[in-house]
């Protein structure tokens, strides 16, 4: 029997298990999915001798979640989160841009209210940081408070605030080409907080 064969009647048994599975994962399991929209008060960064602060400008920022339901009382969550935004630098007075995007790992409980949910949330994960000059990835915590208004069973409004803080290296070089640096972070430590609204569909 030629082999193409024999992999596919080994493959097919396999993907009917992994999909009885799945099913029936799923219906015990209530999954979401939750993209978001805001804005982020962003922190300052510090010029290159470390003397001055440089304002890095607010911005919109664009999040999806997938969650899936642990219990009655919370869920676990994998959100992305994602904000582009300027700083000018103090000498040649120019604009420089760069990225962010922080991918964690979340736990968030419910708190039943009369008419609405107040959730909580702690997470933990990584930020990549995207510059004209460089990228880098450090470790990050994140914390959420927010709220739910059910309209369906499958549908709601999700209203939340965030913060985020990454730990980046005194020595990092994210903004520095050669031996020229734009700017560096400020005492190593990375805040952002954020305001959000965004629709959550249950299935």
């Amino acid at each position: 029997m030629p082999p193409l064969k024999i992999l596919r009647r080994s493959i097919s048994p396999l993907v009917a298990i992994c999909l009885l599975s799945f099913s029936q994962y799923s219906t015990a399991t209530k999954f979401e999915v939750m993209p978001l929209v805001g804005y982020t008060f962003s922190p300052e960064l510090n010029n290159a001798e470390n003397t001055t602060s440089i304002p890095t400008t607010d911005e919109q920022h664009l999040g999806l979640a997938f969650s899936w339901q642990e219990s009655a009382k919370g869920q676990g969550q994998i959100l992305v989160n994602y904000i582009t935004r300027d700083f000018t630098n103090d000498v040649s007075q120019t604009i420089h841009s760069f990225d962010t995007i922080y991918t964690h790992f979340n736990g968030v409980a419910f708190f039943k209210e009369k008419s609405y949910t107040t959730t909580v949330g702690i997470g933990i994960g990584a930020t990549y940081f995207d510059t004209e000059y460089d990228d880098a990835i450090y470790p990050s915590l994140t914390a959420s408070l927010g709220t739910r208004y059910e309209f369906s069973d499958n549908l709601a409004l999700i209203t939340e605030l965030r913060a985020y803080a990454t730990i980046a290296k005194d020595d990092d070089t994210s903004f520095c080409h050669n031996d020229s640096c734009l700017a560096q972070f400020d005492g190593g430590i990375w805040v952002d907080a954020q305001a959000s609204i965004g629709l959550a569909y249950r299935f």
